[in-house]
């Protein structure tokens, strides 16, 4: 691929971009979505420099790595880097504007401070404009979406169901049948229609393609028809056609009078073909700022034009990279970069846009004028975000709730293999006290067996409940910060949500052990110890999830989790007894589930009931209170133990509750 302008004249380059434009866009039906109803924005960034302390960017558990204090703070002056220096740009409503830049920094901190979620930076100089009013939280979730790099979605949804179940989230005030032709109309703008009833997918589910995800997280913002739509890499991670093809929607939707703003590393020439505006940077400075059919003839005018059958955004990044294989190098480059910015910003010193042009009298001309208009029907149906609630406390919780139910079920193949392995090792502890029949089992071989049985299963549920939750945080996080729904409407619909599972586990796990192992065949005790189980297990799950939210990475949260259960089975009571333990543990022990699962285990099997213990040829009765007495599992009564367990998972759960609502973990910090 070439540019056009190396074999054409200025004109025909032109003539031929715009006749491109129109074909591609003349092809596709006018859908709902392909214009923006609401009032035309503008976003202004006026000589903006914003500054990193890169030492405090870096996490306490890497700290703890390099054997570093976490409270530690650097004050050298080396740790503070420039990510953006005196940027200065102009876009308005049907204009697409490109950031290209070799490094990551700059682009991501603009879109941050563009989006209000600013993560410890400084901003010395400048500000952020949007319709001539400062940037606000309020102002941008009423007018501007954010879409990832990464695609975060639940990976067992279909395309439609995701897409459903954020309009149900969105889009409360309108009816259920405008809510689903809105999302079919997306789905329709967006090139979905093959794919709808396919399982999002992800690296580990099979499911839709790279580029189709990447619509449906496009198609998850376009829901509520915003104004700004800003894309962090749309096309990393995609072949050369399906990234093609993605800015090619990109453009469309820029031409429905929206403002596009996106960053990408070294799009090919007909991608770069497709932008209106380009700003290329390095290292933070501004090089070029302006019209994409226009870059070549500016740095040909500079003194740097670009080669014949050299893709320009290649040739241009590559020239404005700051080169670090030796010292040398890197002065030069630098040098370069300098006197680069300081002639563009001499050349557009006369125009109150910061966008260079060929004259002054020349006007960036938004794309969306030649678009074709809306009819009078599709006027009436387009709602804007204005016109949009959020639903009720009542309302999020039953949606989350199907929602969750949807996704963890639709995953058959993981619940199977979980409720396989945990009938197997049901099936290995009843099988090996399977053998003494009908005899009643010893003392020591009966309160063995029923530590066993509640100490193993807390342990399968904690490392799957976290390895659950730290999958399912990157879209968590996201529609926290998108606001979608309240703290408390998830929590109440997770909780719930778990529940169908939790009873599958119990009942594979408590059902085989208890017959098997020939325990008081009466349905009274037998329901007492699964219910004790189901207590029992839904603690740990519960805890699980709160170490989850407490802690930033999988793997902090592993690590926790098994040392804290740990703690819980040394303190349980039964590899040392109760009334032998220090102070430290005998305290811990009092939080221990497992030691409480253990002593109302013990009672539901001993209390009332007249245990025979044979020494020698002389079997004399014993009372199974004074069995339980004598190991101190007396302490309280049976209903005060349920009434523990009850409290404990009340506890954990509150914890749960306080964690996602006030400390704000990275959505993306485990992907």
């Amino acid at each position: 691929m070439f540019p056009l302008e190396h074999v054409l004249g200025q004109e025909e380059a032109q003539k031929e971009k715009r006749n491109l434009q129109d074909s591609i866009f003349c092809s596709e039906d006018n859908s709902l979505y392909f214009t923006y109803n609401g009032k035309s924005n503008v976003l202004e960034v006026r000589d903006l420099s914003y500054q990193v302390n890169v030492a405090s960017q870096i996490p306490w558990y890497e700290k703890l790595a390099h054997l570093e204090m976490p409270w530690t703070r650097a004050t050298d002056k080396e740790s503070h880097m420039v990510a953006i220096r005196n940027m200065s740009f102009k876009v308005k409503s049907g204009q697409m504007l490109a950031l290209i830049e070799s490094s990551v920094c700059g682009k991501t901190s603009l879109f941050d401070l563009i989006t209000c979620r600013d993560h410890g930076g400084k901003i010395t100089s400048g500000e952020i404009l949007i319709n001539g009013k400062p940037t606000t939280r309020q102002l941008v979730k009423k007018c501007t979406a954010h879409v990832r790099e990464d695609d975060r979605l639940l990976p067992n949804l279909t395309v439609k169901e995701t897409l459903l179940f954020i309009a149900k989230l969105r889009l409360a005030k309108i009816s259920d049948s405008e809510r689903k032709k809105r999302v079919e109309d997306v789905i329709a703008e967006l090139r979905l229609r093959q794919c709808a009833n396919t399982r999002v997918g992800n690296e580990y589910i099979r499911g839709v393609s790279g580029g189709e995800r990447r619509r449906v997280s496009i198609g998850v913002q376009l829901l509520w028809n915003p104004g700004i739509l800003i894309f962090s890499d749309p096309t990393s991670g995609l072949d050369s056609f399906t990234a093609h093809n993605l800015v090619i929607t990109l453009s469309r939707l820029a031409r429905g009078n929206r403002l596009v703003l996106m960053s990408v590393h070294q799009p090919r020439s007909d991608i770069f073909q497709l932008f209106d505006l380009v700003l290329l940077m390095t290292s933070g400075i501004t090089v070029y700022s302006g019209a994409a059919q226009d870059m070549v003839q500016y740095f040909t005018r500079i003194g740097y034009p670009c080669p014949t059958y050299s893709n320009p955004a290649d040739f241009y990044v590559d020239l404005t990279s700051i080169d670090r294989h030796t010292e040398e190098r890197e002065m030069e480059s630098k040098q370069r970069v300098s006197l680069l910015a300081a002639m563009f910003h001499e050349n557009i010193r006369h125009f109150g846009d910061h966008m260079w042009r060929r004259s002054q009298r020349d006007s960036m001309t938004p794309v969306s004028e030649s678009s074709s208009p809306l009819t009078l029907e599709e006027t009436a149906i387009m709602a804007t975000h204005s016109d949009d609630h959020l639903p009720g406390w009542l309302q999020q919780f039953t949606i989350l709730l199907s929602r969750q139910i949807s996704n963890d079920f639709r995953d058959l193949s993981a619940l199977l293999i979980r409720g396989f392995e945990t009938l197997l090792m049901s099936l290995l502890i009843g099988f090996l006290y399977y053998g003494h029949g009908k005899s009643n089992l010893s003392i020591q071989d009966l309160s063995a067996l029923l530590f066993m049985i509640g100490a193993l299963i807390p342990y399968i549920v904690i490392l799957e409940s976290i390895t659950k939750c730290h999958s399912e945080r990157p879209v968590l996080y996201q529609e926290f910060e998108d606001g979608l729904y309240s703290v408390t409407s998830y929590v109440s619909a997770k909780i719930l949500g778990e529940l169908p599972e939790q009873c599958f586990v119990v009942i594979v796990y408590g059902i085989p052990i208890y017959w098997l192992a020939n325990l008081i065949p009466d349905p009274e005790h037998f329901f007492l110890n699964l219910l004790l189980i189901m207590l029992l297990t839904y603690c740990a799950r519960i805890m699980a999830m709160w170490i989850s939210a407490l802690l930033p990475t999988l793997q902090i949260s592993a690590f926790v989790g098994n040392a804290l259960y740990t703690t819980f089975f040394l303190s349980g009571g039964f590899l040392i007894s109760l009334e032998n333990l220090w102070i430290v543990p005998l305290w811990l022990s009092k939080v221990s589930f497992v030691r409480w699962s253990f002593e109302g285990l013990m009672q539901i099997q001993l209390k009332g009931v007249t245990y025979p213990m044979t020494s020698g040829n002389v079997t004399y009765p014993i009372s199974g209170s004074l069995v339980l007495q004598t190991m101190g599992l007396d302490s309280y009564p049976l209903y005060a133990i349920y009434l523990i367990l009850f409290g404990m998972t009340t506890g954990f759960l509150v914890l749960y509750y306080l964690s996602l609502r006030f400390i704000k973990q990275k959505s993306n910090q485990d992907w």
